[in-house]
């Protein structure tokens, strides 16, 4: 696959590889409380926007095991922009009802086909033609084991859903930023 040439703006177009996610997941993982402490500063610098997401999550009933869950998801994903060599723009208010309005009506309309198998077709042609397939793979993975995990330890809670919109568009804000190559040093 070739690159553009610095300073070449792409959108909707996959710029996250699986090796830049699996790099950012090892680093999070690796990170100490510190060390995390101080990539959200850099984040809320760069992506406050994000960050917010997250945070508000509290409002909406989530516990604090849960919040910390979403920061960590974004931490990778916002590692996972950075290992890509592309400069993203900061993600507005705007793009993210945009982003979410999209994920609304792509749930909806998977939800209100009749038959199993159609419903399962739209679920599956979203995934595929999805811009940044890995930086999604790691979020549906990493909710599914928290759901998982919850339903376990029997901790559901209505706040959840919240949880996993925010984490889907945390992904489609990213994914269809317009997204600047760096220019090499």
């Amino acid at each position: 696959m070739e690159r553009e040439s610095p300073g070449t703006l792409r959108a909707s177009v996959g710029r996250i590889s699986i090796e830049h996610v699996a790099a950012a997941l090892r680093k999070v993982q690796s990170m100490d409380l510190s060390q995390k402490v101080t990539l959200i500063d850099e984040l809320y610098i760069k992506q406050p926007n994000l960050l917010a997401s997250c945070v508000v999550q509290a409002k909406f009933g989530a516990d604090e095991h849960t919040v910390e869950f979403l920061i960590n998801l974004l931490l990778v994903c916002y590692l996972a922009m950075n290992e890509s060599g592309y400069e993203w723009p900061l993600i507005s208010e705007d793009a993210q009802e945009l982003q979410m309005g999209r994920i609304v009506g792509a749930v909806r309309f998977s939800e209100d086909l009749i038959d199993p198998a159609a419903a399962e077709a739209a679920r599956g042609q979203y995934v595929a033609s999805h811009p940044e397939q890995p930086l999604l793979a790691l979020v549906v993975s990493q909710c599914k084991e928290w759901l998982r995990n919850r339903a376990h330890t029997l901790t559901e809670k209505e706040s959840d859903k919240f949880v996993m919109m925010a984490s889907m568009n945390m992904v489609n804000c990213i994914a269809h930023a317009a997204a600047q190559c760096r220019r090499a040093s």
